[in-house]
């Protein structure tokens, strides 16, 4: 249990080493946002929850197993750990922050390959919820009339230090 790391990890270092090559700049284990999020990337007010699938229990996956022993302790703590998630990304969501989840199976089977997929599939998510800021000038232009803006100009004199 010692070994086990909760930041920093070798799935989480490969999502983020990918995500800053695409340029996105972000902030890691953020402790001032509920559940400590592996990845807030402000600009887009996004975060994202990099899961392991046997601590999380990944539904479908077969790194998501129960111990055979000391069953009832794990069958707890596991469930106790996917309510807290849940809880968390209410609140946060709640809170206007978008949440993604990428599981540590879906790194685990690309990271040593290609992780493009996943990228572009994490990348588009992001964007898609990201607000539009558009700005629209109108001009108008009124017939026979010219439209100036002007300043008065001001000399500086330069004064000697007495």
């Amino acid at each position: 249990m010692s070994k086990i790391r909760s930041k920093d990890t070798k799935p989480e270092l490969a999502l983020r080493k990918a995500l800053f090559a695409r340029g996105f700049r972000y902030r890691v284990n953020v402790p001032t946002l509920l559940g400590k999020p592996d990845i807030v990337l402000r600009k887009y007010k996004t975060v994202i929850f990099l899961n392991g699938c046997f601590w999380h229990r990944h539904e479908g996956c077969k790194y998501a197993y129960t111990p055979k022993t000391n069953t009832e302790f794990w069958v707890d703590k596991i469930n106790s750990n996917k309510n807290r998630d849940k809880i968390n990304l209410q609140k946060l969501t709640a809170l206007g922050w978008d949440v993604l989840t990428v599981w540590e199976c879906e790194i685990r089977h690309t990271y040593k390959h290609d992780l493009t997929p996943l990228i572009d599939r994490v990348e588009a998510e992001i964007l898609a919820k990201a607000p539009q800021k558009l700005s629209i000038k109108i001009y108008e232009a009124t017939e026979n009339e010219v439209m100036l803006v002007a300043e008065s100009v001001v000399e500086y004199q330069r004064t000697t230090k007495q």
